[in-house]
């Protein structure tokens, strides 16, 4: 069963059972598909792989959000912690990355072989890293670079 499939179902269930959180989340998501359908130039078909890319960038946005929302306090607590349901039922959909350890391996690899040891070529490692196809943290490649080039 694939992505859209396994949201409605999980709609279905949000709607009987009254769970407002989950039923949120999941209607949240196809805005954000629908959005995506709508926007000019989208020639692309409804798949897995659309809602994997709106899931990734949905998550990324909330984890952002919900970061200010715990500076604020109090206040922001019960905002913050509603985020942190959507990130955490949301993550199941979302692609597996590898973990520090196996990124600074790969940040590594990238340094050795472009022989780069100024920090001005962040830009240059992060591009060669970013370019290779595989899925990785965006800021966690940055960091460790930053780390690993001395920036």
């Amino acid at each position: 069963m694939g992505i859209q499939e396994d949201l409605v179902a999980e709609l279905k269930d949000g709607i009987k059972t009254r769970d407002r959180a989950r039923t949120n989340v999941i209607r949240q998501i196809e805005t954000e598909v629908s959005v995506a359908k709508a926007a000019p130039g989208f020639k692309g078909t409804v798949d897995d792989d659309l809602y994997k890319s709106i899931i990734v960038s949905y998550v990324k946005k909330m984890e952002k959000a919900k970061v200010e929302f715990e500076a604020v306090g109090e206040r922001g607590a019960g905002q913050a912690a509603q985020l942190a349901y959507e990130i955490d039922y949301l993550s199941r959909w979302m692609p597996q990355l590898p973990g520090e350890d196996e990124t600074r391996q790969i940040v590594e690899a990238a340094i050795s072989e472009l022989g780069v040891d100024d920090p001005k070529m962040v830009g240059r490692v992060m591009g060669h890293i970013m370019k290779s196809g595989r899925e990785l943290d965006g800021g966690l490649v940055n960091r460790i670079v930053r780390e690993e080039l001395g920036a």
